[in-house]
């Protein structure tokens, strides 16, 4: 309920926020203006701007806000509104020099309208009057919160009606005020940041570092100003509960948030260089820095300030190295401006793939990237004078591939290199290329004594020999992988062994091989077609029956070869054996070719079973081979660029792409041979990234790397055992051990064993039966559970599990049970009236789509339908009034919609009139929420007396005049919140309540208006109103 939200997280929140040195403005200030069209407060914009450019004329300012405005009317992601925001020469919009010089603000409730669209975020923060920044609150425990904000953050962000407000939004909070559930794969609990987006903002955690002196950098609120905070948003009431006195805590998770990210130096940051438009393939994006991103910049320029010139940033794969790289170009550069001292930026690989992987993703940032890929060009740019080579002036790096010439002695050995340019090294995987017994991370640190280096590095250099903090000093930041885990950037991978019967074979194919080759080489053998043959075919159909398992045909997958000529072997036989596998039109090739767009296969005249269709959809058919001798350098990257995108459903491989390869579908990982320390690690991590719904990485050992891997985790755990010291026992394994795996498959087992898995139609009826949310979301876990180890148990030879497990069948009795859980969130919902207003919405949208999901027309019907249901979820979200009577018609028709079984089976026709039904509940009740958002207004937008003027004139009206009464509910309202206002505590005692609001009723309607009262119908008004201020103290819904 919306006074839940309110007194726990909303008020406390703007509270907090003002002892951060935000000035609150109520929306009821007829002095307080702003263009609706920006939602930009323009006397308190033209007044700021005149304060920060004391020289600009008022003319120049209001050209200056005519630009701003157009701008934001840009299809640009608010790009070019972003420039003008950090661009501080000119007339600025705001001091970064002097960050205190600006206006800041908090305002609740701000309406971003245009036409018939609106959203109303909770609060609003206001810089030089720009809504820069909002945030959302949602009640705690409530599991849906978050996750329903995050999908109406998607509705707003694609409607082209809200492109000026997307475009000015820089910050995005979401918060339930709880701490995170680091168990979740998704966000539904705790305290969010994003960016805009114009698809789905990403959702990021953040976890404070750094000690905050509270008592410096909160000031005090008198009670004059809460009080008056409090009368502006009509919660008087609340001002003594123990709740809200509670949630005032700086140190609830919302307060924390607003403190780390809102705070004038951590604010300051934020706006000025955590923030990044990246052209992508899709589009253009905008990213914000994650959490370890911002404390590594920190921490690096803290070193320098300590005089420390070289060091390590050990940050787990998948965290965005390349992106930390860019933002210290762009914050390093300001650091260094400001001392006077240019900075020229390299950033070197020892790989000519990475050397193009790195410079595709500076370009894409807005960096210019110089390539250098030779001892040469690498000696001359040491010499150069000038630190960018672009006429432009826009930020440079420079890129350089060491490959060629790492352990070349001569590469550095000038001495006329130039002294009056910082350089800062940043050496990607410091662990791998540069040995100390080679020469060029001697020959640089000979070359310029005064360079910056800066070690990056997923996989630390493990092992005796090389140390690399002997070479780069010590850690300056870390992020490990299961930080990364629970913030949601990366998975926990689960091994997979191949199946005993596949191994005997295997080794009977090697013996065939060896008796007609001889004595052999072994990677001659391991590429012989005997033997690549049946691995392909092992690891295509794995790959098929995954795809099936996990309901998901957009995944790929990556086999690391023995040798390059195996490779080229598996591609060659699967061009032969599986890209012709479904035969297209007599006109068309006799099979796919990797990267081709598939064509239309023939239909067989007769319809395909559910199961034969399952298969044909998850087919792997497309394929391509990444090596250094085949192809152009363009055709390889074509590929890469392809494999991601979805176009081709496999890639084999020797050595390329094992390490700096960034594939999100890239789901299962065929390990074909040994690989070793380090290496295996960044391997290993190609699968990690997180992708969907997806909870594992799926990694398939042909080559048995457990004992390396293990050997490997030993290195990599007496590293972060002198890092982490007594913390070692938080820190959790990469995979997913052989104990937990084995205790979720005893718990799948027990959960399952009173259920038929093997008849969909009985296990369809035993569900049905269920009706209690507990029971079947435990039934839910064990099978989506059971999908994800589906390979595990298969290989575990459980033969029990097997019977009960079909995996063809999985898919089905998951989705069945899914529907199941869901049907009855929304019933126990429906039935304990909690939420109900954004529940009817929800509802709405949720009934369609379960009759609709089955055949492509109806899928069109759906859609229609869609847009006009999510265009009103704010309306319908934000009812205040569950208990009128009109409102009950409406949920109890769509009660009834709801007891039907087996919406998902009903005919075309019987959904239209569903569809009709629902379009009808929808007119209704978007009807009901005007007339009522006009009362509230009546009401100084005070829920609780609109509330009680409809009970009064409802059924036995009190009065024919609605104005009378208007007028005795609005004197009652002004005298019962001075009485509390006077003293607050008194809400502690519902007695004197009712003494006090019994007196002032008879003053109000008897006496000032003359509306007869007999004893019972005051007794009745008195409970309605004393019950109204209760519920608001206590929290309760309406």
């Amino acid at each position: 309920m919306k006074h839940n939200e309110d007194s726990r997280v909303k008020i406390p929140s703007i509270l907090h926020l003002m002892r951060l040195g935000y000035g609150y403005l109520s929306l009821k200030d007829p002095e307080v203006v702003w263009d609706e069209a920006t939602n930009i407060f323009t006397s308190i914009f033209k007044d700021s701007l005149s304060k920060i450019n004391p020289e600009v004329s008022h003319h120049d300012i209001q050209q200056t806000y005519d630009a701003v405005a157009l701008c934001l009317e840009n299809e640009d992601l608010g790009k070019a509104f972003y420039e003008k925001l950090v661009d501080q020469s000119g007339i600025r919009l705001i001091d970064f020099e002097n960050f205190d010089n600006n206006t800041f603000n908090v305002v609740t409730e701000l309406t971003c309208k245009k036409d018939d669209d609106e959203f109303r975020p909770d609060i609003t923060l206001l810089i030089n009057g720009m809504p820069l920044a909002f945030i959302e609150v949602k009640k705690p425990n409530n599991r849906e919160g978050v996750l329903a904000e995050h999908k109406r953050m998607q509705t707003r962000s694609q409607n082209k009606k809200f492109r000026n407000f997307i475009n000015i939004t820089q910050l995005m909070v979401f918060s339930n005020n709880m701490e995170y559930d680091d168990s979740s794969p998704q966000p539904i609990e705790g305290a969010f940041y994003a960016t805009a987006s114009y698809q789905k903002p990403s959702f990021n955690y953040f976890r404070e570092e750094h000690d905050f002196d509270l008592n410096t950098l909160l000031s005090d609120i008198d009670d004059a100003t809460e009080t008056a905070v409090l009368k502006d948003n009509n919660l008087l009431s609340i001002k003594q509960s123990p709740e809200f006195i509670k949630n005032k805590h700086p140190d609830k998770p919302t307060n924390r948030i607003c403190t780390s990210l809102f705070q004038r130096d951590r604010l300051a940051f934020m706006l000025r260089f955590s923030l990044t438009y990246v052209k992508e393939r899709k589009g253009l994006q905008k990213h914000i820095m994650r959490y370890p991103q911002i404390f590594a910049t920190k921490a690096i320029e803290q070193a320098l300030e300590d005089g420390i010139r070289k060091g390590i940033i050990w940050h787990t794969q998948g965290s965005g190295k390349t992106a930390l790289a860019y933002y210290n170009v762009k914050y390093l550069s300001h650091y260094f401006q400001s001392k006077q001292v240019i900075a020229k930026f390299y950033f070197i690989v020892d790989r000519l793939d990475l050397l193009i992987q790195a410079g595709r993703e500076f370009k894409a940032r807005g960096l210019v990237v110089h390539n250098i890929d030779s001892r040469d060009d690498f000696a001359r740019d040491i010499k150069q004078s000038a630190a960018i080579h672009n006429a432009s002036g826009k930020a440079e790096i420079t890129v350089v591939n060491i490959q060629k010439f790492k352990d070349d002695p001569d590469v550095l050995r000038n001495q006329d290199y130039n002294l009056n340019i910082q350089r800062v090294f940043f050496l990607d995987e410091v662990h791998r290329s540069y040995n100390p017994k080679g020469s060029f991370l001697a020959n640089l640190e000979q070359t310029d004594r005064n360079a910056i280096k800066i070690g990056l590095t997923g996989t630390p250099l493990l092992g005796e020999e090389y140390n690399s903090k002997s070479l780069f000093g010590n850690y300056i930041h870390k992020y490990y992988y299961n930080a990364s885990i629970k913030d949601g950037y990366t998975l926990r991978l689960i091994r997979e062994e191949i199946e005993t019967n596949y191994k005997l074979n295997l080794q009977k194919t090697l013996e065939e091989i060896e008796i007609l080759k001889g004595n052999a080489d072994k990677k001659e053998v391991y590429a012989h077609e005997k033997f690549v043959e049946p691995m392909l075919d092992y690891i295509v159909k794995d790959f098929e029956n995954a795809r099936i398992t996990m309901s998901d045909n957009s995944i790929g997958a990556m086999v690391v070869c023995d040798s390059s000529e195996q490779a080229k072997m598996m591609y060659e036989i699967f061009q032969q054996q599986y890209a012709k596998q479904i035969q297209v039109e007599e006109t068309a090739e006799p099979y796919l070719m990797a990267a081709e767009p598939q064509a239309k296969y023939k239909v067989s005249s007769s319809a395909p079973s559910y199961n034969d269709k399952k298969k044909q959809d998850s087919a792997v058919t497309t394929a391509a081979v990444i090596l250094h001798d085949v192809g152009t350098k363009q055709e390889r990257k074509d590929l890469v660029e392809d494999f991601k995108e979805g176009k081709i459903d496999l890639l084999f491989v020797f050595n390329m792409l094992l390490t700096g390869f960034d594939a999100p579908r890239l789901k299962k990982l065929y390990i074909g041979r040994v690989i070793r320390s380090h290496n295996l690690l960044q391997t290993l991590t190609r699968v990690n990234r997180t992708y969907k719904n997806f909870g594992y990485g799926y990694v398939v050992d042909f080559a048995d790397i457990e004992k390396e891997f293990e050997k490997t985790n030993q290195d990599y755990f007496k590293e972060l055992q002198s890092e982490l010291g007594d913390e070692m026992e938080h820190y959790s394994d990469l995979f997913k051990s052989q104990a937990e795996i084995e205790q979720e498959i005893a718990e799948i087992k027990e959960v399952l064993f009173q259920f038929d898995t093997n008849n969909a139609e009985t296990f369809s009826e035993q569900i049905s039966e269920i009706n209690t949310r507990a029971d079947m979301l435990q039934l839910t876990k064990a099978l989506n559970n059971a999908k994800s180890l589906y390979n595990l148990i298969r290989l575990s030879d459980n033969r029990e599990m097997l019977d009960k497990l079909d995996f063809q069948k999985l898919n089905v009795l998951s989705r069945m049970a899914n529907d199941r859980l869901a049907l009855i969130n929304t019933k126990e919902a429906l039935e304990g009236n909690i939420d109900t207003g954004n529940l009817l919405n929800a509802a709405l949208e949720d009934v369609i789509f379960a009759f609709t999901k089955v055949k492509e027309e109806e899928m069109i019907l759906a859609d229609e339908l869609k847009s006009i249901l999510q265009k009103t979820r704010e309306g319908l979200g934000g009812n205040f009034d569950p208990g009128d009577p009109e409102f009950v018609s409406l949920k109890e028709e769509l009660e009834r919609l709801f007891k039907k079984k087996n919406l998902s089976e009903v005919s075309r026709e019987q959904m239209e009139a569903n569809i009709k039904e629902l379009n009808d509940i929808y007119s209704r009740a978007k009807e009901l929420e005007r007339r009522n958002q006009l009362l509230r207004a009546k009401y100084d937008n005070d829920e609780k007396y609109a509330r009680l003027h409809k009970r009064l004139m409802e059924k036995n009206p009190l009065t024919d005049s609605e104005s009378k009464l208007f007028e005795a509910l609005s004197g009652l309202k002004t005298e019962v919140d001075k009485s509390i206002e006077n003293n607050a505590k008194m809400l502690e005692n519902e007695s004197m309540v009712k003494k006090i609001v019994g007196r002032l009723i008879i003053e109000q309607f008897k006496n000032k208006q003359h509306i007869p009262l007999d004893p019972t119908t005051t007794m009745h008004i008195n409970s309605l109103v004393v019950k109204e201020y209760m519920n608001e103290y206590h929290g309760y819904a309406a």
